[in-house]
């Protein structure tokens, strides 16, 4: 009997702050300060996901790497537009009687969406507002790759072969020293060769504090950053039945660290689990490590 995994491979790094001038933001999800009419932002992101699961009779490892290129649009003052094209590889090892290896990487599926603000309040060195966004993922991963034991697994192709919908909301209260944002998302995953990926829902809060000036004219700043991402998946689906050795619940703090100057911003967080309640034998994961930068064109 095959054992099927499921991860999250891009439930991290795929969103980014945008504003009219960069800043600090949160690292693992999105922001709702605004972008400028006609301005342009660029986002590179480094993930390193590690995963291990133990069974009766294996041992498995599995290692996502992978780096998603996003640019963000201002259409207007409250509307942005979202592209997310990832990179992805992946490995997994399976020590039991037998040592078994399965690889795959290329382009992932892509991710457009629309973030529109329906609130706002600034006031003298501070401002609040609240967002919406909403869009889908195409399938533009390859999903029928295939190793000397025949066809890799959905989970481990580099795409679903399915189209997915995603929406949420995302509040940002920022001040000159701190910035406080929060966010609730879900992602409807669809169904392609008789196999669903489980559908995703997500709580996540970020603090970025300011710790110092760089530079005596204070255009760079040193922020610390503490992030919390609560994530529950589903159950995948194969012919239309649960598989009971996927999803489940997990709570992650994220600590982290930002260079921040006018035009750009470097980056780095670490995710650690805190909470896994996962089903069956889903795989757990060890850690998922965030690196990258943004630049404002």
């Amino acid at each position: 009997m095959k054992r099927r995994v499921q991860w999250q491979t891009w439930g991290v790094g795929v969103t980014l702050l945008a504003s009219a001038s960069v800043s600090a933001g949160p690292i693992t999800f999105n922001s709702a300060l605004p972008v400028a009419k006609g301005a342009l932002i660029n986002r590179e992101i480094l993930l390193i996901h590690r995963f291990k699961g133990d069974v009766t009779s294996a041992n498995r490892d599995l290692e996502v790497n992978g780096l998603a290129s996003v640019l963000v649009y201002g259409v207007t003052s409250k509307l942005a537009l979202f592209g997310v094209l990832p990179y992805i590889d992946k490995n997994l090892d399976i020590n039991g009687g037998q040592s078994i290896a399965r690889h795959s990487k290329g382009i992932g599926d892509t991710k457009l969406f629309a973030r529109y603000t329906f609130f706002k309040q600034d006031e003298r060195g501070k401002t609040l507002r609240f967002a919406a966004f909403g869009g889908f993922k195409a399938p533009t991963g390859d999903d029928i790759q295939t190793d000397s034991f025949g066809r890799l697994p959905i989970p481990l192709q580099s795409g679903s072969g399915a189209w997915d919908t995603l929406g949420g909301v995302v509040m940002t209260y920022q001040t000159l020293d701190y910035e406080i944002d929060a966010q609730l998302s879900a992602n409807n995953k669809g169904r392609a060769n008789d196999f669903a990926l489980g559908n995703e829902y997500r709580a996540d809060v970020s603090l970025q504090y300011r710790l110092s000036p760089l530079e005596d004219d204070t255009h760079s700043f040193l922020y610390g950053v503490l992030e919390a991402n609560l994530i529950h998946l589903d159950r995948n689906q194969l012919l239309g039945m649960d598989d009971d050795n996927s999803g489940g619940t997990s709570l992650f703090l994220s600590p982290g660290i930002q260079y921040v100057t006018p035009k750009y911003v470097l980056e780095a967080a670490v995710q650690l689990p805190v909470l896994q309640n996962l089903n069956g034998s889903a795989l757990a994961t060890d850690f998922i490590f965030t690196t990258g930068f943004r630049i404002n064109f």
